[in-house]
Parts: structure tokens; sequence; C-alpha cells
């Protein structure tokens, strides 16, 4: 099964929201200001005074986003409610249950510290569609002397939400089943010095579990700094050393998580959705039989969930891409290889604190070990290489890319894949090549990438 994604054009949003080096154009405070403004334009409503969520990682140009976005909303007469450093996903949970109009985000997720971003939920806790986002680019637009600004007594007020990490913690221990205990239970959880490094050991801890934390000492500066889910090394070392259960290693936002099983080996979003696909599928409780993953997902995930009777629907690359397919279908799983895993019975957006809580009540139900339940997906080999070009120039027109491609997909036949694709957040192009032998498909993906340099250049 296939699902296609038509995108608006958009100059400033992509896969996630607005991304850039911090202080360097997008990323400036004067794009957050209008941002602000084109926000709180957007969920304008007569008689009603809206109100809109502001979240952050822990980055250090966090501070100066937050008061930008802050001031352009409030210019514009709406009221801010700060949260401070908070998971994405406790964004998402607090806009929805706090009933605002908006959520923001600050925070560009697993890119270095020198980076940020900007992202929006909506009332609903849903990440915006793309045609949303398009309209909220004409609204910043505008000329400022063109946009409406309301009378000195009615500018907006902002706030600080005091309670909101508690708030988040108790919906996360809720959503773990009230019958299970982590008591006994030894959990290594690296929290990459990001935004849930208060609140992914708490739960942990408040559900009974022995907690090693790492990561936990954020600065401004070293968020994700070799650790979290883009460098799960540490952690998988401390699950060996501490003879942990398992490992779970966040990103510098907490919405997506990478495992380690308790011999220290990695547990990838494709295999943690095989194994929650199984526990869903044997209980009836997996929508339409159907598991939701993106084109990047391993063909062993496919095969495997074939296997046990179920569908794999694919999408374009991004989460926001998952949810929109899981919401157009009813469909209740999904995610992506990378760690962005979503379960729509319980939040509306990838959150790795969630995933994560879904594994150890599987691990506890099945009286497994993690190794043992990952072992229901079979990866097949596959090489993953992201290279910079010069220019994004249409795939479509690059014709000896094409003609490589295509020999390279009859040479695989039905036992690989190739998939040639932009970063939505970086000036990259990544080739992503599947196949039975390891050698043949990292000799094929290098080719494909220097012939992808060189026409793009």
């Amino acid at each position: 099964m296939q699902s296609a994604n038509k995108t608006p054009d958009r100059k400033l949003f992509g896969t996630d929201g607005i991304r850039g080096v911090a202080n360097v154009p997008p990323m400036t405070i004067e794009t957050a200001m209008r941002l602000g403004r084109a926000v709180a334009r957007l969920y304008h409503r007569p008689g009603h005074r809206g109100r809109i969520i502001i979240g952050k990682d822990t980055r250090l140009s966090g501070y100066m986003f937050e008061q930008a976005m802050a001031a352009g909303i409030c210019s514009m007469g709406a009221d801010v409610m700060l949260c401070g450093p908070l998971p994405t996903p406790g964004i998402a949970f607090l806009t929805s249950s706090m009933r605002a109009d908006a959520g923001v985000v600050i925070s560009a997720s697993h890119n270095p510290y020198y980076d940020n971003g900007i992202k929006i939920f909506a009332a609903d806790g849903f990440k915006l569609p793309d045609a949303t986002e398009a309209k909220l680019e004409e609204l910043m637009s505008e000329r400022e002397d063109a946009q409406p600004l309301p009378a000195p007594d009615d500018i907006g007020r902002a706030q600080r939400i005091d309670d909101a990490r508690g708030r988040y913690i108790v919906f996360l221990k809720n959503s773990f089943p009230r019958r299970l205990s982590l008591d006994g239970l030894k959990i290594v959880v690296d929290c990459a010095h990001g935004a849930a490094y208060r609140v992914a050991p708490n739960v942990l801890a408040e559900l009974g579990a022995t907690v090693t934390s790492l990561a936990v000492a954020p600065d401004g500066k070293n968020i994700n700094e070799q650790s979290g889910a883009l460098h799960p090394e540490a952690m998988c070392k401390a699950v060996v050393a501490q003879g942990a259960h398992v490992g779970i290693a966040l990103d510098g936002d907490a919405d997506r998580v990478i495992f380690a099983d308790e011999r220290g080996q990695i547990v990838d979003g494709d295999a943690i959705m095989a194994l929650c696909a199984r526990r869903l599928l044997a209980r009836g409780e997996l929508h339409k039989n159907t598991l939701v993953a993106t084109v990047m997902s391993n063909l062993g995930l496919e095969r495997a969930i074939a296997d046990m009777g179920g569908k794999l629907l694919r999408t374009a690359v991004g989460d926001r891409y998952v949810v929109e397919a899981m919401r157009q279908h009813d469909l209740n799983l999904g995610g992506e290889q990378s760690g962005h895993l979503v379960f729509l019975d319980h939040m509306t957006t990838g959150d790795g604190i969630i995933a994560a809580l879904q594994v150890l009540a599987t691990m506890l139900e099945e009286n497994q070990p993690l190794s043992t339940l990952a072992s229901v997906l079979k990866p097949y080999p596959q090489v993953l290489l992201s290279v910079k070009v010069a220019r994004r120039l249409p795939l479509r027109d690059l014709g000896s890319v094409q003609s490589l491609i295509s020999g390279i997909e009859q040479q695989l036949g039905s036992d690989g894949r190739v998939l040639v694709r932009y970063s939505g957040t970086e000036p990259k192009a990544r080739v992503m090549i599947e196949g039975p032998e390891p050698a043949l498909i990292e000799r094929y993906a290098q080719e494909i990438a220097s012939e992808l340099v060189r026409a793009c250049s």
C-alpha cells in the first residue's frame, strides 16, 4: 500500500516546521516575531481572546526565540502561556488539555545546539497541515503597516504555567496500564541533555523502576552532544555495565526514541513498530490490521507485518505525514525507523516516553526480554548515505541519476529497494538502498550519491 502527499508551496516551513542556524536567516528573532503575529491572527476569532502555549527545549537560543514569539503574539492581542523546557509531545498534550488555540514548540529536535526551529500544533494537539503552514507564510509576508494592531488596552499578556511539567508527568503515567508496575526493572535512560531531562527519569522512577539517568545536565550547548537517540553508544554501554533490562535514548525534544536490549544491542523504530503491532494484532486492537510507516522503513518490516496477517501503509518521510495517514484511514499505530513512534490511542504525535512505556508494558505482559520481542523483525541489509548538495534540483530532471537508479532497481528486483530524496530540514540528499548483499548495496549507494552530487553541482 502506498500513500502520496501533496505539499503546497512553502518557503520557510519544511517537513517539521521552520529550522535553521540560530541568529542566521531564516531563524532570527524577526522571523519568530512575524510568525508569532501570524499565529495570533490565524487563530483570532471575534469576541475571543486567543491563548497560545509556548514550550522549548534546552538550547541557548531558546530564550530569545521564546521572547520574540511571545512578543509577536501579545502584540496582536492574544495571551501567551510559557511552559519552559518540555518535550514536544508535552506541548501537544497541554495545548489540547488546556483548550489553547495553538501550541508552539521552539526546538531543532536532534540537531546540534547552534540550530533551532519552530513548529506549531493546532488546538487538537495535531501538527498543522501543509496548507495551514502556507497560510501562515502568507500572513508573515504582509507589510507590517497593513496588519491591524489592537489598542493598548487589548495587548496580550504572557504568564508561566508553573505546573506544566507535573501535568505532563501525570498524563504519561496514566498511559501505562494500572495493573502493571515497573518494580524490579533496571532501566537506563539517556535524555540527550534535552527537554526530557527532568520528565523521563521521574516518570520511570515513579512507576517503580530503578533508573540510571544519562545526559541530564543541560548547559544550553550540549543538547544531543554524543548522547541521546542519535548517539546511543553510552546508553548501550551503561545497560551492560548496570545489568539493566533495557535502555531508552531520547532525542533533544523527546519526540523520538531508540532502545537497547538487555545485551546492549540497538533496537530501532522498525523493530519497535513490529513488536507493538504484533501485540495489538494479537489483541485485535490494531485498527484495520494496518501499520503506518514511511518509505524509509526496512523492507523486513513490510514482510514481518504481512507474515502476521497485517498490512503496511507507507507515507512520505516525516512523522506528520504518518499521523495524517493514520487520521485519514482511522489507524492507531505508526512511526519511523528513526524512532518517531505514534500511538494515537494515547498521543497525537510522536512521543518517546509514551513509546517507551508501551514497550515496557509489552515486556511485562509477555514476560519476555526486549531481545526476544524484537526478533520478530528480520531486517534486510540497508545502507543510508547522506550527502551535501549544492542545489536541490528536481530529481525527475536528473537523467543520469534516474538512469542509474533504474538499472540498480532492475538488478535488485523484488529483493531490494532504492529510495533517493532530499532532506526536508538540511541541504542534503539521502540515498537509501536495501538488498540481500551488504557489500553490493553499499557500492550501489556510493555510485548514486556520487552521481547525485555531480548532477547538482
